[in-house]
């Protein structure tokens, strides 16, 4: 399967863009960084908005070389803007039919009905004026009316930062089915670590106009060399499915690759599959096995790096299995006292878990 490959490169004032990464055919890929790392103005650039230097290649297609500019509207893509803009003349209804008019008969692969279903539109659909929307509902439309074009790649510049949050909690939930039902790969402007960790699959982390690492996102998120492995909600993204209930606690266990982890209730099926975090400040580091303990969920882990922060703290990342990550945060005099090194085998004692999807 061919992957997204970018590298893109454009000077505005003060400004230079220099960003090349690849991102995979499938799935969501996370822009993500401080404002005015480039996010946007890269995003642009993609979509053909922003003329930049460089070349770009969508599934092996070249949209951008030193021979071939692709002007936007000859892009096979969706874009879906902070702000909703849906056409205040037009029902909902024809918002949603205006990306479909876009594209011919023979070439549309998305049926309208299909994604009024995905979006939770039916009760909306037949509403005259787009102004009446919430704005969770307006941008749920623009994301619609984007998919209807049969897009190649769907682009989305933060398209929760101008809702409230009772708004961003009421799409989330949609994005999260956009991400499980179709099969077109999405690139997702953010600066928001809640939204990366529940949507992402990959991630691109931008500084300054660069790209300083670009990969899957548990694997980048535990880098210890990145800015991101130190913010005050640093931790681990785990993919588990459910695998038992506890009805006289009120608990579900997730299993994953290495272990299992008790969590608040899921109201699920066993085997589906679910999205966990788990922050390095919840999680606690013994050298034996802690008896006695109130703290449910203790795994088998291995040491890989240590790394201080600053004069009182240090950042721990483990192994759990073959494959997951876990972040710890503990003291300087902990790590001392304990003797903790790189090797060494340890009980990762997890205080919290997160379901983020």
């Amino acid at each position: 399967m061919n992957w997204i490959r970018v590298h893109l490169m454009m000077q505005l004032d003060s400004f230079a863009l220099d960003a090349a990464f690849s991102a995979p055919p499938v799935g969501v890929t996370a822009l993500f960084g401080p404002s005015g790392s480039g996010k946007t103005t890269l995003l642009r650039c993609i979509a053909g908005l922003e003329r930049a230097q460089g070349w770009l290649r969508v599934h092996g297609e070249p949209w951008q070389d030193e021979k071939t500019f692709m002007p936007v509207h000859m892009r096979p893509l969706g874009y879906v803007f902070q702000e909703a803009s849906l056409f205040p003349h037009l029902s909902v209804r024809a918002n949603l039919e205006y990306g479909l008019k876009r594209i011919p008969l023979s070439e549309r692969k998305v049926p309208l009905e299909q994604v009024v279903e995905w979006l939770g539109l039916s009760r909306l659909i037949d509403r005259k004026n787009p102004a009446l929307l919430s704005g969770g509902e307006r941008q749920r439309v623009a994301i619609g009316r984007a998919l209807l074009t049969s897009p190649r790649i769907l682009l989305m510049d933060e398209p929760l930062s101008a809702l409230d949050s009772n708004s961003k909690q009421e799409i989330l939930p949609y994005l999260e089915r956009l991400h499980r039902e179709l099969n077109i790969p999405m690139l997702y402007v953010s600066h928001a670590m809640d939204e990366v960790t529940r949507l992402a699959d990959h991630l691109v982390l931008l500084d300054k106009g660069k790209v300083l690492a670009s990969g899957a996102l548990g694997e980048t998120l535990a880098r210890l060399d990145l800015p991101t492995a130190h913010f005050d909600d640093a931790g681990a993204v785990i993919e588990a499915a459910v695998a038992q209930q506890d009805e006289k606690y009120h608990l579900t266990r997730l299993d994953f690759a290495g272990g299992f982890l008790w969590a608040g209730k899921v109201d699920q099926p066993f085997g589906t599959r679910v999205r966990a975090r788990v922050l390095a400040r919840d999680v606690s580091i013994a050298t034996q096995a802690p008896q006695g303990s109130s703290i449910n969920n203790i795994l088998n882990a291995r040491i890989e790096e240590i790394l201080d922060e600053g004069p009182d703290k240090v950042i721990v990342r483990m192994k759990v299995g073959d494959s997951q990550t876990l972040l710890s945060r503990i003291t300087r005099r902990s790590r001392d006292h304990l003797c903790l090194v790189a090797g060494m085998y340890v009980c990762a004692q997890v205080k919290s878990v997160a379901l983020m999807a």
